[in-house]
């Protein structure tokens, strides 16, 4: 079968250093395409959470070398900081070896789109509701990937793939629902401040394509929660990609997310 090519593909909130970090799956779909570009965006290490409880897992290390490698072998990587690796935001315009780090920058499709792409969290102050709101959210969020931990478990003993228990139940709750309107609202409409055709986004681990105002809003997801990428092809062509979907159940049910990450829980 040939190698899935990709003229652009966008990556974010790995969380790196996190025990919900699905870096097994992430190798093996990184080890099964080629790619042109590769945008980093943001919250890639989690430095929020590795300074509360240090973990670097192997299989997290083999990520970070994976993304210098491509570097060394003909692929541009772009690396967008965002909240939780917010320390690399001052180093915006420089490179780290072959890697260029970049706040946000515009993208333009070989369909000659363009785009605005950066994390999103310079929008938290239009979708949060103040300290405790976000507080709050921090703490019902942790409880979802708690959750989401311990059914998967079940799922890997019962040999049934993976599923984002926590991306069903945050679909289902109406404050989570009204953020992420919230947050597509300010994306978009910095985007149409500065006339472009769209905005390529992480942050809220919520995947989505779709158009408001005439103004093309994408979201690539997250490797905690949904496993997700946006691809480009060489026609400007921008499709969500989920890597269960594309790698089908039957191949990676043998894989499971980092060993180290299950017994540290």
């Amino acid at each position: 079968m040939q190698t899935p090519h990709y003229r652009t593909l966008w990556l974010s909130d790995l969380h790196l250093g996190s025990q919900d970090c699905k870096a097994e799956f992430l190798l093996h779909f990184l080890d099964s395409v080629t790619v042109d570009t590769l945008y980093l965006v943001g919250d890639i290490v989690d430095m929020w959470q590795m300074s509360k409880q240090f973990r670097w897992p192997q299989r997290h290390n083999q990520v970070l070398h994976k993304f210098m490698q491509m570097s060394q072998q003909g692929t541009r990587v772009v690396y967008l900081p965002g909240n939780h690796d917010e320390p690399l935001q001052s180093y915006s315009g420089m490179a780290l070896g072959d890697i260029d780090i970049e706040r946000e920058l515009i993208h333009t499709t070989a369909a000659g789109k363009r785009y605005l792409v950066l994390h999103g969290d310079q929008f938290d102050a239009d979708v949060t509701l103040g300290r405790f709101h976000a507080w709050l959210g921090d703490k019902a969020y942790d409880l979802l990937l708690f959750l989401n931990r311990w059914y998967n478990r079940i799922q890997t003993l019962r040999k049934r793939e993976y599923w984002s228990l926590a991306g069903y139940i945050k679909k289902h709750i109406k404050g989570a629902n009204e953020a992420i309107s919230r947050y597509r609202q300010a994306c978009c409409k910095r985007a149409a401040e500065l006339s472009l055709d769209g905005v390529i986004c992480g942050h809220i681990h919520h995947p989505e394509s779709t158009v408001e105002n005439g103004i093309h809003y994408i979201n690539d997801g997250d490797w905690i929660e949904n496993c997700s990428a946006l691809a480009e092809d060489d026609t400007g062509q921008l499709t969500l990609i989920y890597y269960h979907q594309m790698m089908g159940a039957t191949r990676i049910r043998h894989l499971k997310p980092d060993t180290a990450a299950s017994k540290a829980a």
